[in-house]
This record gives C-alpha cells, structure tokens and sequence, in this order.
C-alpha cells in the first residue's frame, strides 16, 4: 500500500508543477489563446511549430491579440499572401484597436504578425489564423498591453 501513497505523491508534485510553470512552458504554438504572451518567431518565413511561453509580467516579444478561422469554402485553394494580408488587415487591425484601446495605424509603436496553417494544414480543414502584436523597435515587453476593462 505504501507504493500506491508514493506514485500518487509523485504524480501530485508533477501535476502541481506543472500547474505552476504552465506560463513558462514551451508549447504547440496552435495552443495560443488571445492574452497569452510569448516569444514571436525570429523570420516572418520561419515555419512556427512550438512557442515559448512567458507570463506577461515578465520579459516576453509578442501577445496574441485576435484567434479566428478564415473564411474560405472548404475546398478552397490556400489564400495567396494578397488574400491573407487583406484578412488580417481587415480582422487584426480592428482586433488589435479594441485590444488595447489604441490605433495601430497612428500608434508607431506597435505592429503585428500572424500566423497561418501551412498549405498541407490548409487542405486538411484547419483555417485557423493568429494575430499577435509586437514592438516595432523589438525590444522586449514586461505587461501585456490589453486595455484595462
């Protein structure tokens, strides 16, 4: 029985470790939600696999700031770099202002990327488009910059 009472404390100290440092975590970077800050990829051409996860109190490179599906049919072929540039343009943009209560097009500080399915992704369904917003200087962030409610 004392085995039992060991392997449950071992795997209790794992899952409150886990629940501790889950802001710190390296993750899959389609594990992302609005709010969540992290490091942004180094090259806009760079393929986005895992992301490192920070709280944003401490020093982190990007928040995400908008998370939604792009509206093409089914089979549609994968947008060109036009079409996707148009799309974030026209739901980022406005994502980005009432996140943080800001104008991007005015603000100088600030801009964003994103992050897209890959072509092989894009014909299995998955239309899943992140926005994120970084500082245009690239120095680091230490609070996140939604709009305080």
């Amino acid at each position: 029985m004392r085995g039992w009472g060991i392997r449950i404390l071992i795997i209790a100290v794992i899952a409150v470790g886990a629940y501790v440092l889950r802001d710190r975590l390296t993750g899959n970077a389609g594990d992302l939600k609005v709010g969540d800050c992290f490091d942004r990829p180094v090259t806009a051409e760079e393929t986005i696999e895992s992301v490192q996860h920070h709280p944003c109190t401490e020093a982190h490179t990007a928040e995400l700031i908008f998370q939604g599906d792009h509206p093409a049919a089914k089979d549609a072929a994968p947008p060109t770099e036009d079409e996707l540039f148009t799309f974030v343009s026209q739901t980022c943009v406005p994502a980005f202002n009432s996140y943080t209560g800001g104008d991007l097009l005015t603000d100088g500080v600030f801009d964003l990327g994103f992050i897209y399915p890959l072509d092989e992704d894009w014909k299995k369904g998955d239309r899943e488009i992140t926005c994120y917003a970084y500082r245009l200087d690239e120095t680091t962030m230490t609070t996140s910059i939604k709009a305080a409610p």
